[in-house]
C-alpha cells in the first residue's frame, strides 16, 4: 500500500527501503538483542511521484538527511517496538514530502499610496511641527 502524502501525492512502497538496526544508548540486556531502531531511505531524486518543484523543497528541508545522490535517510528509535518506529520513519518522512508539497505563498504586489492617505499623513506632520515647535523656549521667558 503506498504512502499517501495528500489526496494527490503517494510514494510507492517499493520506492522506501527499510531496515532494522539496533538502537544506541541505554536499554539493558534487551537493547543488545533486539534490532528495533529503522532505517529508512527514499531516493528523493529518482521518485516519479514529484514535481521538480516539490523535489527541490525537499532537498531544502531533508537538509543533513540527503545524502550527495539524493536519498533521504531517517533513523527513528525512539520507541521500543520495531512497529512504532516503522510507523515514526514513515510519519515523518510524510510530514517532510507534504511540507514541501505546499504551494508557494502569493507575492505580494507593490502599491502606491493613495492622495488621500498622503494627505493625512502632510496633516498629522503638520500638526506634529506646531506641538514640538511650542514646546520650546519663547521670547518671553526673559
Amino acid at each position: 500500500m503506498p504512502l499517501q502524502i495528500t489526496p494527490r501525492l503517494a510514494i510507492a512502497d517499493d520506492e522506501i527501503e527499510l531496515s532494522f538496526i539496533r538502537s544506541s544508548g541505554a536499554g539493558g540486556q534487551n537493547v543488545n538483542k533486539v534490532e528495533t531502531a529503522v532505517q529508512l531511505r527514499w531516493n528523493a531524486m529518482a521518485s516519479p511521484a514529484l514535481s521538480d518543484r516539490v523535489r527541490a523543497n525537499v532537498a531544502r528541508l531533508a537538509g543533513r538527511r540527503m545524502t550527495k545522490d539524493g536519498v533521504v535517510v531517517l533513523h527513528a528509535q525512539r520507541f521500543r517496538t520495531q512497529e512504532r518506529n516503522r510507523a515514526d520513519a514513515l510519519e515523518r518522512l510524510a510530514e517532510i514530502v507534504r511540507e514541501a508539497a505546499l504551494p508557494p505563498p502569493p507575492v505580494r504586489r507593490a502599491t502606491k499610496p493613495t492622495r488621500a492617505s498622503k494627505e493625512r499623513r502632510l496633516t498629522e506632520k503638520k500638526t506634529r511641527s506646531v506641538v514640538k515647535r511650542g514646546r520650546g523656549a519663547t521670547a518671553d521667558d526673559d
